[in-house]
């Protein structure tokens, strides 16, 4: 019989809450439509309140509910953990999670790339031995613990992801997840909005490094202009600074870089040694966070040789640089879907990759792009900003949302598609217009929903996009 990750008397001790005898926890879930035999369903409070939806989850077959309250509709002798407060429960048994595991266990944060660096990760380290790592980009308040509490007991390596939004928000998790070393992919102006300038972005990043032990490694961006103030902050916490980038001093460095439509090839240098990386989608960033994935799994103590094998079998996945090939009356057109984030830098890359594509007989290189959120007073700026990387890459363009009203009217008109304040007034044009050898880039913001243009171009089923606390932190 195979072990369950939660026992009843570890759920009492871990969460000081109650529940009956005899329950045998196998997965842990927030979503009661995906809830399954096994589950421990979580009633969190966001946008709706998870209590609402323990009927239904036990009705789906969850083992046990998590709650701070009597759920309605529920029997009086329902299988319930009872807690204080459900998300202090959650986090709570994260942390046992990570107490009792013995896996090596890296944290990842940075304003873009942190997904990508932390699947590359999952992808390389899942070759060497079991791996545990977030889905999608739970790296909040409650992703993080979400993840921790899902963590398998026979897990040898965990990847965690930590972002945020607001000032203060990293080192609690990053003292959670206790990670043996972190990484910061990139310090950007995401969320400046919020945080007020790069120098408090930096700083915050940096808090990453309160959930390490003095003489730990942790993987930093040798090409960021806030490399002084990341460099700074591990001084004083005694780390152990390992560097990656372009720049002459990087322990991890990118030599070179050469680009195909659906591939490329990095020329690195990993500690001295010269190293060629087949990467089997396109993009210079890519690369990029293949160093820094490959000084993190290094600093964990994977093999080297073994790793990059695996690396080069890498492929972004839906909503990060995914490629679809689009079905269409009298040939097809190919849709790269980057929808579920857009910061400026990541927009860059986005928009790199479109330009490098070769359309078909009669196709065109289409960027449709939705507001990049949380900017504050930078936002108008950093929009209008982007039109150089728009005219290089892009042959018509579609523009979704008031802050990329700024940039749309200031294209050319013969490359000005449409402009809609909203994506599903937008999404129907981007269809109509698409025809065989077409490449289009759907990019922007996860507020700006452009995953509703992907739908419409894939033609998938209705249904609702994830729900707000679903979203990234970056």
């Amino acid at each position: 019989m195979t072990t369950p990750l939660w026992t009843s008397a570890e759920l009492r001790a871990a969460t000081g809450g109650t529940c009956p005898d005899g329950l045998a926890i196998t997965a842990v879930g927030i979503d009661s439509r995906a809830t399954g035999p096994g589950e421990l369903f979580v009633a969190l409070r966001d946008a709706r309140d998870g209590h609402d939806f323990v009927a239904d989850a036990l009705a789906r077959g969850a083992s046990a509910a998590l709650v701070d309250r009597d759920p309605p509709g529920v029997a009086a002798d329902a299988p319930l953990l009872r807690v204080a407060e459900t998300l202090d429960g959650l986090q709570a048994l994260g942390a046992a999670s990570r107490a009792r595991s013995t896996a090596r266990i890296a944290a990842i944060t940075g304003s873009v790339g942190k997904t990508t660096t932390k699947e590359m990760l999952r992808h390389g380290l899942s070759a060497l031995a079991p791996t545990h790592a977030a889905v999608a980009s739970y790296n909040n308040h409650w992703g993080l613990p979400l993840t921790l509490a899902r963590m398998p007991r026979d897990a040898a390596y965990g990847v965690l992801e930590i972002g945020m939004n607001h000032r203060g928000e990293i080192a609690p998790l990053a003292r959670l997840a206790s990670p043996h070393v972190a990484a910061i992919t990139t310090v950007e102006a995401a969320h400046i909005g919020h945080l007020g300038s790069l120098e408090e972005i930096a700083e915050e990043k940096a808090d990453i490094m309160q959930g390490l032990a003095a003489g730990s490694p942790v993987v930093l961006p040798r090409d960021s202009a806030s490399f002084p103030t990341l460099a700074r902050r591990a001084a004083e916490a005694g780390l152990d600074v390992i560097t990656f980038g372009a720049d002459a001093d990087a322990d991890y460095r990118l030599l070179d870089y050469r680009g195909a439509p659906e591939s490329g090839a990095a020329f690195l240098s990993v500690r001295g040694e010269r190293v060629t990386l087949a990467l089997a989608a396109p993009g210079r960033h890519l690369a990029v966070n293949a160093l820094c994935a490959i000084a993190v799994a290094e600093s964990l103590g994977a093999d080297r040789a073994a790793f990059l094998a695996a690396l080069e079998e890498f492929r972004p996945g839906a909503g990060r640089g995914g490629r679809v090939v689009l079905d269409l009356p009298g040939g097809s057109a190919l849709l790269i879907d980057d929808s579920y984030n857009g910061q400026p830098p990541a927009m860059r890359a986005g928009l790199g990759v479109l330009g490098a594509q070769r359309p078909g007989p009669g196709g065109r290189r289409i960027a449709v792009l939705g507001d990049m959120r949380e900017l504050g007073e930078h936002g108008p700026a950093l929009h209008a900003s982007l039109l150089p990387d728009v005219l290089a890459a892009a042959d018509m363009v579609f523009c979704c949302g008031a802050l990329m009203r700024g940039l749309f009217d200031a294209l050319p008109e013969n490359r000005r598609a449409a402009h809609r304040d909203s994506s599903d007034e937008l999404a129907p044009l981007v269809r109509q217009a698409v025809r065989p050898g077409d490449v289009i880039l759907v990019k922007g913001s996860l507020g700006s929903r452009m995953a509703v243009v992907v739908r419409a171009l894939t033609s998938a089923l209705p249904g609702p996009l994830p729900a707000a606390r679903e979203g990234a932190h970056s």
